[in-house]
């Protein structure tokens, strides 16, 4: 039929063993255990309905919004899509997302049409997978899908998400195919508890009879026993055989079978299957839990385990929006641990600058602060706009050794990089106390006048008596001796100040008068 649409039979089409084992029991295969698993039969087994609840309710209850990315921001893409809150008429976002992951982890297939109208998306549809055919136009190799036989969907108007996908196939693999052997002793085991607590809580067994026995009178002993012990209710009745009659059982004990071993370790092993960890399914043993805290253990279970469907899910739909828009699930919620380790966290983004007092206000849903959308820098926690004031500091530092060191204010700050920055023409508080200074007038402490220093010492004289000295022979005469002190006369220094016109020193001048 599908030749026939197209026109001229480009198209291939294949039905895979995993859609025919699908189908139910008219094409189920049977196990090795004697049991039938198909993917409606393989939620009935407690463990895969376990998983396949815990996995599909933790991401489709997840928050999910639109957005998109400019220039390395990601900014929210509105208006906000009316399919992403009403994918389907009666059908809920939580809904949709549900069926698209049990689809997954059951089928390995999730086939979603898109219904489209004059206005864009009308309607998101989640396919049943088993009545979905997968194939490729000969010519244009586009992928091609049918439902039910008769509804022919191009794949602009389908999202088709596959788990694991074997080289040169359209269509995933399913987990419950190719695990059937594992599914079916899970299965097994449970209904022979059913059937050992039903039939009487007894192992099976032979009754040896002396003699022969007609048909009719074997039914009748048979039947006679079974009526005192079969059921739960008469399980533990004890029983009487005559004519020499013996039972003889042929199953071995639960104990000895290790019943309640093997049933644990089919749970352990459907865990496996589906990536949940056994801690999170009830497996308390020892070696179940592999990490030291509740914490690490619920990231190790959003890393490995959900991340890869929120990822197939997310690149899915995401071709729906603009070129530069996406999808986005926000698994924060999952990550959050306990309530300190999250203001850990939130102490040092806001200390390294990548988170404002307004962000984790919203992340902790609280209601944002006046001012509280700055960011900080570690120095000091000043504001991330004053980040370059260390810098500036360092900067500041060096000019002032070199400028005290006696090199050109002008050319140091040239050489360091700061900008010419005027001076009131103030000495420094190492040259006078700041105390000192009037808070009217400033400068008129610092102010040097001009004026003539003449300063005159008056000459002195110093006048020496000779001693006088008789020598009988010879006698010597020494003349008077006067010793005059002529002090250079001081001549006057003229000192000038030169200022600019707001007053600011700009030289300073000495000279001595001729």
């Amino acid at each position: 039929m599908l030749s026939r649409l197209l026109g001229g039979g480009n198209e291939s089409r294949s039905i895979s063993t995993q859609s025919l084992f699908a189908l139910g029991d008219g094409f189920s295969v049977t196990t090795n255990s004697g049991t039938v698993i198909t993917e409606k039969d393989s939620l009935k087994i407690e463990a895969v309905y376990a998983c396949v609840r815990m996995i599909s309710d933790s991401i489709s209850t997840l928050p999910v919004d639109t957005f998109l990315r400019l220039d390395g921001t990601r900014r929210p893409f509105r208006p906000r899509p009316m399919w992403l809150d009403t994918p389907e008429s009666g059908v809920t976002r939580i809904e949709h997302f549900q069926q698209v992951l049990v689809s997954l982890m059951l089928n390995g297939n999730s086939f979603t049409r898109i219904v489209r109208d004059d206005q864009g998306i009308a309607a998101l549809v989640v396919l049943n997978p088993q009545k979905v055919e997968c194939s490729r136009d000969r010519v244009t190799r586009r992928p091609i899908y049918v439902f039910e036989s008769r509804d022919v969907i191009l794949a602009e108007d389908m999202i088709h998400i596959t788990e694991l996908r074997l080289p040169g196939d359209m269509r995933g693999i399913s987990r419950i195919d190719f695990m059937k052997e594992n599914l079916g002793l899970a299965k097994a085991l449970e209904e022979f508890a059913a059937r050992f607590f039903g039939q009487g809580s007894s192992a099976s067994g032979i009754i040896e009879f002396p003699g022969n026995l007609t048909r009719e009178q074997a039914k009748d002993l048979v039947s006679g026993f079974e009526e005192g012990h079969k059921g739960l209710r008469r399980s533990h009745r004890p029983g009487v055989l005559f004519g020499g009659a013996k039972f003889t059982k042929t199953t071995v004990d639960n104990d000895s079978a290790q019943f309640l071993e093997s049933r644990r370790f089919a749970v352990e092993e459907i865990a496996r299957i589906f990536r949940v960890p056994p801690s999170m399914l009830g497996v308390t043993t020892p070696g179940a839990m592999s990490y030291a805290s509740v914490e690490q253990n619920g990231i190790q279970y959003v890393t490995h385990t959900l991340r890869p469907y929120i990822e197939k899910i997310e690149e899915g739909y995401s071709r729906l929006l603009d070129g530069r828009a996406f999808m986005k699930f926000n698994v924060d919620g999952l990550l959050r641990g306990d309530q300190a380790s999250r203001y850990t966290a939130f102490s040092t983004g806001l200390q390294s600058g990548f988170l404002s007092i307004n962000d984790i206000h919203r992340l902790e849903d609280m209601a944002p602060v006046d001012g509280g959308d700055s960011y900080r820098v570690p120095l000091a926690n000043v504001d991330i706009n004053a980040a370059n004031l260390a810098e500036m500091q360092s900067k500041a530092e060096i000019a002032q050794r070199l400028i005290l060191t006696g090199f050109d204010p002008a050319e140091v700050l040239a050489a360091v990089g700061l900008p010419a920055i005027g001076h009131t023409g103030l000495p420094s508080s190492q040259l006078q106390q700041i105390s000192t200074v009037a808070p009217l007038d400033p400068p008129s402490a610092y102010e040097v006048k001009s004026q003539n220093m003449d300063i005159n010492l008056p000459q002195t004289v110093m006048n020496y008596t000779p001693p006088a000295i008789n020598i009988p022979a010879p006698i010597i005469n020494v003349p008077e001796t006067v010793v005059r002190v002529n002090i250079p006369e001081s001549k006057p220094t003229i000192r000038t100040v030169e200022r600019d016109a707001d007053g600011r020193i700009l030289t300073i001048t000495e000279r001595v008068e001729d």
